[in-house]
């Protein structure tokens, strides 16, 4: 007989403004939560959450992936309203209102692409997080920032980045652990280079795959799928008791 899951979509307040989500839970009872974050010009309805959800709800683990302010349909103008803080601010928000409101008391993940990796990196000093998943995240704003002069089409133009976007982890990744790194090695939007930083500072237990012809996007079907199975697996072996001692 198939899994039944339940999908949920939800509000929550952030600064005032109302984000929108979609929370999905298992049929287990108290699972663990992972929540994602998205990146800059993406939303809670990128194919990766939503594939990454499914995987999580099939493992026992509830899922939650919603709109940033300006995003989507949730509240905000995505030029005035977007900053480095201001997605940060949003993704405690959706981590509180989540945990309480569906009664997820038990262990936290959270993912991240792109900007939202470094959202997440930034986060797991404040947060309660017992593992992290992030892809082709940036370490700091000026590789991002160096790009927008034409290679990436993003329809905001230099200052917006140097003057929204503004943020270096190099300094916070110490304590940051139990993490998995994918970055595309060649990925035109934020270097590989990054990922090896990340991978290079933080601490054990980590590990970084590297997609080999990978780009920003995660274009490829396979790195997907492979990028499914291992971050499945990553969050199963940290949130679901038992499973870390059982992997090492």
């Amino acid at each position: 007989m198939p899994q039944t899951f339940a999908v949920e979509k939800t509000t929550f307040l952030s600064d005032g403004f109302r984000l929108t989500g979609v929370l999905h839970l298992p049929a287990v009872p108290h699972p663990p939560l992972v929540v994602g974050a998205h990146g800059l010009m993406s939303s809670g309805e990128s194919p990766k959450q939503i594939a990454l959800a499914r995987r999580c709800n099939e493992l026992g683990m509830a899922f939650f992936r919603f709109n940033h302010r300006g995003c989507l349909d949730s509240q905000g103008d995505f030029r005035k309203d977007t900053t480095f803080e201001s997605r940060r601010r949003d993704l405690e928000c959706a981590v509180e209102a989540v945990r309480a409101g569906a009664g997820l008391t038990g262990r936290l993940g959270l993912f991240g692409s792109s900007l939202g990796g470094a959202v997440c990196l930034h986060a797991a000093a404040t947060l309660p997080v017992h593992a992290l998943v992030i892809a082709a995240a940036p370490i700091r704003n000026r590789a991002i920032a160096d790009d927008s002069a034409g290679r990436n089409n993003l329809d905001v133009d230099p200052e917006f980045y140097r003057n929204n976007i503004r943020f270096d982890l190099s300094e916070k990744l110490a304590a940051v652990s139990r993490i998995l790194i994918f970055h595309g090695d060649q990925d035109a939007i934020v270097p590989v280079s990054s990922g090896r930083e990340i991978f290079a500072k933080v601490g054990e237990p980590k590990k970084l795959i590297l997609q080999a012809r990978g780009d920003h996007l995660m274009s490829d079907p396979d790195h997907q799928k492979q990028f499914i199975h291992e971050a499945g697996r990553w969050f199963e072996r940290f949130l679901i008791p038992g499973h870390e001692a059982v992997r090492g």
